[in-house]
């Protein structure tokens, strides 16, 4: 008997929902969103680009937003890690390390990665 209440408890821990495969996954999908847009980013095509950010009413647009991070100098240093954004399930939150003009900020940058539509888009 005491086996089976182990066995429960530990089944149950692992299906707890803050313990899920499904938010790591979010959590990586965040992560590899803003690696690709930073990748991406020195080519400066729209095309390729504007995929990759969040659209709708309100929102800079691609071009506007690759001027800005240009005129910045904005490049990704390295990804510290990604959360899911406790008040929005599909949102996650990085925090990196970026470059402006080629000098490391001393403090970690936060991005905020959004569901939307099929993929993960960045909001800048």
């Amino acid at each position: 008997m005491r086996r089976r209440t182990v066995a429960l408890a530990v089944g149950l821990w692992l299906s707890a929902p803050g313990c899920t495969s499904t938010t790591s996954s979010k959590a990586e999908a965040g992560e590899a969103a803003v690696r690709r847009f930073f990748q991406a980013l020195p080519s400066g095509d729209c095309a390729v680009l504007g995929p990759m950010l969040v659209s709708g009413q309100g929102v800079p647009s691609c071009e506007e937003t690759v001027k800005d991070l240009r005129e910045h100098g904005m490049g990704l240093v390295d990804v510290l890690d990604a959360k899911v954004d406790g008040r929005d399930p599909d949102a996650v939150v990085v925090r990196a390390r970026v470059s402006q003009g080629g000098t490391e900020r001393a403090e970690p940058f936060l991005f905020r990665v959004e569901r939307q539509g099929d993929g993960w888009r960045l909001r800048l």
